[in-house]
């Protein structure tokens, strides 16, 4: 069985990549695997050939480079000053759901294809630049066989299959969240959160970081050792895909949204992993209170430590939006961060940033900057949807689609997000 992320020898490519970003010497476990006829170039889509021969090596370096870097606790983050918003709930819990699932459903199809294979296919489609759902009437075969569709979504994400929201990672996270909080209240603790993982989500549900960390608490690893434990995930984009519900339900108080997603993020993720969702966390926590995504964007950057890689990268992101036009800039994303495996945080916080500056608060533009910038397009899109959403509402063209409703692998099947939004409403 080929099983992605969790391979050995898929993992220790990534480790000494992440290894060295971290300034740990990697160079003579390196030397090593390739003495042995390992490939040092991380797989993009989480898994190649299985490798029983080198497995035993591929553990034994692991091992060799796990020692941790040290991690910040809460009081030692050294955050700017909290900004002063209005507090309370103004209503807008369901443009937000709304919007996150739109992105997220816009971005599935093309999830893993890169920004040239997407801009192929939206031209051979008669589609770019992107304004609307993608289709693959009217694509040629040769274009279709060049850059294939992602195969899980494609059945039920092109505009002549939406039949509701489908079941996606990206809003699995945030109804978990809203369980977590209904059953814990704002106190609970990251051992909750494993335990809820444990208790609801199917190992096969789980990706990248939130796979290795699921390994982890089945070897009976504790946090934060969950985080670090051959998990060279560990500062990828799935925390910050897991924090808009305390955001959501903190309106106006970005500085509680985030504690609550450094409490959530810490059982998967280290360092920018974590600010990641601290950062979701915020923007969606001021985008419940703020009139404009600028306004947005300022609030939130008071969550992030201002010397870590993913403050660098928000700021890259919000530069790159000032001038020139979308495909100078995202182009200007990639001369950056193209070396970024297209599920990191960096890279992905960088589009999120730049789509929600440049869309200017509008939600169709907003969401097909954050697709077209190719890298993880379900997520980046989705967190920029459930910003745009909160903040100026989605339009019918966007909701329709969706019928009100998202499937789900999560125990009680079919959302309804009315009811999310209501449930969200209560928490805040």
């Amino acid at each position: 069985m080929r099983l992605t992320w969790a391979q050995p020898e898929d993992l220790l490519p990534h480790e000494l990549v992440q290894s060295a970003a971290e300034g740990k010497d990697v160079d003579a476990a390196r030397e090593r695997w390739v003495a042995a006829g390992g490939d040092p170039t991380p797989a993009v889509s989480g898994a190649g050939p299985a490798m029983p021969a080198l497995r035993p090596l591929a553990r034994d370096l692991l091992d060799e480079l796990d020692a941790p870097v040290a991690e910040p606790s809460w009081d030692e983050l050294a955050l700017p000053p909290a900004p002063s918003l209005p507090r309370g709930s103004r209503g807008r819990e369901l443009g937000a759901w709304t919007g996150r699932a739109a992105g997220c459903l816009l971005g599935k199809p093309v999830e893993k294809i890169p920004r040239e294979g997407i801009e192929e296919i939206l031209r051979a489609t008669g589609r770019w630049p992107l304004t609307g759902w993608f289709t693959a009437v009217g694509l040629p075969a040769d274009v279709a066989a060049r850059w294939p569709w992602n195969r899980r979504s494609a059945p039920t994400s092109l505009e002549e299959n939406i039949d509701g929201m489908p079941e996606d990672d990206d809003l699995n996270y945030p109804m978990l969240a809203l369980t977590l909080l209904e059953a814990h209240g704002r106190e609970f603790t990251t051992e909750d959160v494993a335990q809820l993982w444990l208790d609801n989500l199917p190992a096969g549900r789980v990706f990248t970081a939130e796979r290795a960390a699921y390994r982890n608490l089945l070897d009976a690893r504790v946090v934060p050792e969950t985080a670090t434990y051959r998990n060279p995930f560990r500062e990828w984009i799935g925390a910050l895909i897991r924090a808009d519900v305390f955001g959501w339900v903190s309106p106006g108080d970005v500085v509680s949204a985030a504690r609550l997603a450094w409490t959530d993020a810490r059982l998967s993720h280290t360092r920018n992993g974590v600010y990641g969702a601290m950062w979701a966390a915020a923007l969606a926590s001021a985008a419940m209170v703020c009139d404009t995504v600028d306004e947005v964007l300022d609030a939130a950057s008071a969550v992030v430590p201002p010397s870590s890689d993913l403050a660098a990268a928000i700021r890259f992101g919000r530069s790159a939006a000032s001038a020139g036009d979308v495909r100078s800039g995202l182009g200007s994303l990639h001369q950056a961060y193209g070396h970024l495996h297209w599920v990191h945080v960096l890279n992905n916080a960088a589009v999120i940033a730049y789509a929600l500056a440049k869309g200017g608060g509008e939600f169709g533009p907003s969401v097909a900057i954050a697709v077209t910038a190719g890298w993880d397009t379900d997520s980046a899109a989705a967190t920029v949807g459930g910003v745009v959403g909160a903040v100026s509402g989605v339009d019918e063209y966007w909701s329709k689609p969706l019928a009100g409703r998202i499937a789900t692998s999560l125990p009680g099947g079919e959302r309804r997000i009315e009811d999310l939004a209501a449930r969200t409403a209560a928490l805040g």
